[in-house]
């Protein structure tokens, strides 16, 4: 059964006790963790090994990083290397988030080597996809999604996709205001769905979870959530509001 998923990507906010009293008023009101839910903070890289501790031994709550650089080690200041999230405990990364695409011209080639360094450290990577405004109009979000799972993913063996999360995230709906409708978010979750269990067969595509990301919130959780092929969510702007999140997490099915 595929792991249903309340994913904070806090993005760059909050100070270090800002983000400690957050997680700590979150934490304080989800007393246990489903054993097929889970849930992840994606916190700035200064506050990920302090605030470990405080999700340390936890069942099924997890910190993430938001972000790691495509290759082992070098000479790329202000970089952070997969070696360097392994090291202190981290079991998840987000790659190829809508921003990191667009304000650091991430390719799809370059997101297929941070999948790939991520899964030889056992971290599961969030794999983001989805369209911008002008692609949805024109009808041709689907095969522009397509597009990025196959130059990102399809390289993957039918164990290792399985290691993958998948985060379906409309970009004119991120931080707009604007959020697909249900029935949008679950006909894009189908159709990553249909590629995958063309590429994969219906039994492995079956086993992934994708979520939903693009304004999220404590109020329209429960209907996304309730389609069919609506994993959970990547939730930016409500994960920083602890009554909001708590929502979401309590929202998954």
């Amino acid at each position: 059964m595929r792991k249903q998923i309340a994913a904070a990507n806090w993005k760059m906010n909050k100070s270090l006790e800002e983000g400690k009293s957050l997680l700590e008023e979150i934490l304080s009101s989800v007393e246990s963790v489903p054993s097929n839910h889970e849930v992840v903070f994606a916190v700035p890289y200064p506050y990920l090994y302090p605030l470990q501790s405080i999700v340390e031994g936890k069942n099924n709550i997890f910190l993430s990083a938001q972000n790691c650089h495509h290759k082992t080690a070098g000479a790329f200041t202000g970089e952070v290397a997969v070696d360097m999230i392994a090291s202190i405990g981290l079991k998840f990364c987000v790659v190829g988030h809508s921003e990191r695409r667009e304000y650091f011209a991430e390719s799809n080639a370059v997101l297929a080597d941070k999948v790939n360094l991520c899964l030889t450290k056992e971290i599961t990577p969030i794999f983001c996809c989805g369209e911008p405004l002008d692609i949805r109009e024109a009808g041709a979000q689907n095969q522009y999604v397509e597009q990025q799972l196959q130059e990102s993913l399809f390289h993957l063996d039918e164990v290792a996709i399985q290691k993958v999360v998948i985060a379906y995230e409309p970009i004119w709906a991120i931080g707009t205001g604007k959020t697909a409708s249900s029935a949008q978010a679950q006909e894009m979750h189908a159709h990553i769905r249909s590629v995958l269990s063309k590429k994969y067969g219906t039994e492995v595509a079956a086993e992934i979870s994708i979520l939903y990301g693009g304004s999220v919130k404590g109020a329209n959780a429960v209907e996304l959530f309730s389609q069919p092929d609506v994993d959970g969510g990547l939730v930016g702007g409500a994960s920083l509001v602890a009554q909001e999140f708590i929502q979401i997490i309590k929202a998954l099915q």
